[in-house]
């Protein structure tokens, strides 16, 4: 469920009941703010009329970087968006000309943005490591500027699949 309290988007992370044997029961909950991703504690009295709201969803397309900014195509408005760093997060070190992200809004407001989970990037740069024991791993630099830990097999040039949500190599393409 999200909801808005003094101007800020919150989704309840978690809800309980608390009655005590003296005074009146409240709701405890747990709210993470959806554009900074803190989570705060707040107390409701079980009478307290509290008002959910319905982000809407738009699919964005990825055009370039101006000023410390992410320019976006809203795809289904036909519009430049801006989205700050902050919004974006470690998602930013994924995006290239032409990747699309899900963003929610409210109220004319980007709060937060969903990358695909796989992306196909290509290896730019690779740092050499000795190799000790089987699982040995190198540092990759892919096109985006992302950096991740690949098999020693992968070399410059090769297009590998990863994992954006965890920031790991998957395989080779």
């Amino acid at each position: 469920m999200v909801i808005e309290l003094d101007q800020i988007v919150y989704r309840i992370e978690s809800s309980v009941k608390v009655s005590a044997p003296k005074g009146t029961p409240f709701i405890k909950t747990k709210l993470r703010d959806l554009k900074t991703e803190k989570v705060i504690e707040k107390n409701f009295k079980t009478n307290q009329q509290i008002d959910e709201v319905k982000p809407a969803e738009h699919l964005l397309e990825y055009l370039y970087d101006e000023k410390k900014e992410a320019v976006f195509l809203d795809t289904e408005i036909l519009e430049l968006v801006r989205i700050s760093p902050e919004i974006l997060g470690n998602k930013v070190d994924y995006l290239k000309e032409g990747i699309r992200i899900k963003a929610k809004v409210f109220k004319q407001q980007i709060f937060s943005v969903e990358l695909i989970q796989f992306l196909e990037l290509m290896v730019v740069n690779t740092e050499e490591k000795e190799v000790m024991g089987s699982n040995a791993n190198k540092v990759a630099t892919l096109e985006t500027g992302a950096k991740i830990e690949v098999p020693l097999f992968i070399e410059v040039g090769d297009v590998v699949k990863v994992d954006t949500h965890l920031g790991e190599y998957v395989q080779r393409v």
